[in-house]
């Protein structure tokens, strides 16, 4: 497997020509990379709850899938440890639309010779990102009084991993 660029080439919302038609040539983008995201409701989705936990991100920025992957399975992982199984309800309220692609440029002795340039380099798709504006809720916790510090707890461990500051809001 290709090893993952660095996200600092993303992390900005410059919008990329990202048309995606069913047919071939009106679409900028030839293909769709899968999304590593594979649960976005856990936990017990027909109970009522009384409190509701939103981790929130203070940057605008983009995120990728394998971030929010990360986050999912570390903080669905702390929440059955410590509430059980069926008392919360865990949901991703952001969904990995936006294509990200590159344009490999060869390097080293002839390299000059080989590269077809940058006129009309729409790239080759590497992975897909969640476009995010500052204040959007990222994950949300639903559970009762006594597991709130617990839901917290996760919420927070969810925010290192990803590429921003987040914060816990209480409802």
């Amino acid at each position: 497997m290709a090893k993952l660029r660095k996200f600092a080439a993303y992390r900005g919302l410059n919008r990329p020509y990202t048309r995606k038609s069913k047919y071939r040539a009106k679409s900028f983008v030839r293909s769709n990379p899968h999304n590593r995201i594979s649960r976005y409701n856990m936990g017990n989705l027909n109970a009522e709850f009384t409190h509701v936990l939103d981790l929130v991100v203070d940057a605008t920025l983009q995120i990728r899938d394998n971030a929010l992957e990360s986050a999912r399975l570390v903080t669905l992982r702390r929440l059955e440890k410590n509430i059980g199984k069926i008392a919360f309800y865990f949901k991703i309220r952001v969904h990995p639309h936006h294509i990200l692609r590159e344009n490999p440029l060869a390097s080293g002795a002839g390299a000059d010779r080989m590269s077809t340039g940058m006129k009309c380099s729409f790239g080759k798709a590497i992975g897909v990102a969640a476009q995010l504006k500052k204040g959007q809720t990222l994950f949300r916790v639903t559970c009762n009084e006594e597991h709130v510090a617990f839901a917290k707890e996760a919420l927070a461990l969810a925010g290192t991993k990803l590429p921003c500051h987040c914060r816990v809001i209480i409802r």
